[in-house]
């Protein structure tokens, strides 16, 4: 009778761990999905279906934000305690209440979220449904139940739908038909440049819902520098500046204009044929650097979450402000007053993009999103920024972000696509846009609080 209650007893012992080890295994997909890898590469995965769309830098500045507003908006419901909605912040954005059942994991229902709003906004829309059903069928392997599976997803697709309704009222799809831009009979303003003569890009973009700028002229710049074709004029001399500066480059200087091109309609013309090189836009460039120092920070999937959304905001409404001046002004570019007045066979190291020359895109943008990403993580923040390795580029270290921000709008003259001023003012444009969004919104129920705090 001893001896079987022994063994009775063993086998209580044995079962008990069992259970406990099956319920160990059966929590394994939390672990994986509460750090930030599933969400950065979700942010990838988006990245390389608009490669291969070619995805206009405006439009993939909306196909970047909207999905990272879903993922963030379900961080909020998991932490409203610190983190504050964006919903009664943004122009239009409706404030919605979400029941969260009690088996919905939420880290799951954020990437349903952001999947099901990036296949919305994408060509390639099976390339996005791809990973999102490897993701479930990873979670499922890892222990995740039916139910935890289903309630997740019908929150996340819930979410998801509440951010498609609002995307869809932003003026985009009726801009699609607005009419395109007429190339004026002028010396001053902009023409289509070589190789392909490809049309102004998004000419009406100024007519795109900003996210919180109250309009596209919010921030109107300074004007551009008067044109002018005489040496004596400060026009000419703007452009002198650019020719030579593009004939005396050094190795760093050029390796930074490759660096930061970014420019998703670059043409290869070999003989009669022309083929588009793939690349990702500026504001795509910023998005990585966004993972990456969400990634160096450590930061869990709602902060990170947070960083994804702050910064593709900035970017969207930069990208608004920034058309309206250059379909405002229309200012040539360097390439053609150089070739029509100064050396008729001078070519820009980079491919002059399609698309007014005033103020820099890149100088408003990465001024905008370095400032959104130094509210979050602070300054200085060490960061090897390796988003363009998968482009066939190398790596480049920053100290800041703001660094990184001033060595792509310094960028743009090395490459010969940008006269100085541009750079200037557009660096001004994007201080005073990031200015007024910081005082606008909020992603903390603190004030100012820092993830790094």
């Amino acid at each position: 009778m001893q001896l079987g209650r022994i063994n009775i007893g063993i086998w209580v012992t044995f079962l008990s761990a069992m259970i406990f080890v099956g319920c160990e295994q059966k929590q394994e997909y939390r672990g994986f999905l509460t750090t930030n890898q599933r969400l950065i590469e979700a942010g990838g995965t988006l990245t390389d279906a608009m490669v291969h769309d070619i995805f206009s830098p405006p439009v993939a500045s909306r196909i970047y934000a909207y999905p990272s507003i879903a993922a963030f908006e379900i961080a909020v419901l998991a932490d409203s305690s610190t983190h504050r909605s964006l919903m009664g912040q943004l122009n239009g954005f409706e404030p919605k209440k979400f029941e969260v059942s009690e088996n919905a994991y939420l880290p799951l229902a954020a990437l349903i979220a952001y999947y099901q709003v990036a296949s919305k906004l994408v060509f390639s829309e099976h390339l996005i449904s791809t990973e999102k059903d490897r993701l479930l069928e990873e979670v499922r392997k890892l222990g995740a139940s039916q139910s935890i599976i289903q309630e997740s997803v019908t929150l996340g697709e819930s979410m998801a739908n509440h951010v498609l309704d609002y995307a869809s009222k932003d003026n985009y799809h009726q801009s699609r038909s607005f009419e395109k831009y007429t190339v004026r009979d002028d010396d001053y303003s902009w023409k289509p440049t070589p190789p392909a003569y490809i049309e102004g890009i998004e000419p009406n973009w100024n007519k795109i819902r900003p996210f919180v700028l109250d309009s596209a002229d919010q921030f109107i710049p300074r004007k551009a520098t008067a044109f002018g074709h005489t040496p004596d004029s400060q026009f000419f001399k703007e452009a002198k500046e650019v020719m030579e500066a593009g004939n005396s480059l050094t190795p760093e200087q050029r390796e930074i204009a490759y660096f930061w091109d970014c420019n998703p309609y670059k043409m290869n013309v070999k003989g009669h044929v022309m083929y588009a090189e793939k690349k990702i836009t500026p504001g795509g460039h910023w998005i990585g650097i966004a993972g990456i120092a969400a990634k160096n920070a450590k930061l869990d999937w709602k902060d990170t979450a947070e960083v994804l959304a702050l910064t593709s905001i900035y970017v969207f409404d930069g990208f608004i402000s920034c058309w309206d001046e250059k379909y405002r002004s229309v200012l040539i570019r360097p390439e053609t007053y150089i070739n029509r007045y100064m050396d008729e066979d001078w070519v820009p190291l980079l491919q002059t993009p399609p698309f007014p020359e005033y103020t820099s895109g890149h100088s408003v943008i990465s001024t905008a999103a370095s400032r959104a990403l130094t509210g979050l993580l602070g300054e200085p923040f060490a960061f090897i920024d390796t988003t363009e390795v998968n482009y066939g580029l190398g790596t480049r270290a920053f100290q800041s972000f703001n660094q990184a921000a001033d060595e792509a709008a310094i960028s743009r003259f090395y490459g010969g696509i940008h006269y100085i001023p541009a750079i200037e003012e557009g660096v001004k444009q994007g201080e005073r846009i990031a200015e007024y969004l910081s005082q606008k919104i909020s992603t903390r129920q603190v004030a100012n609080s820092r993830l790094t705090d």
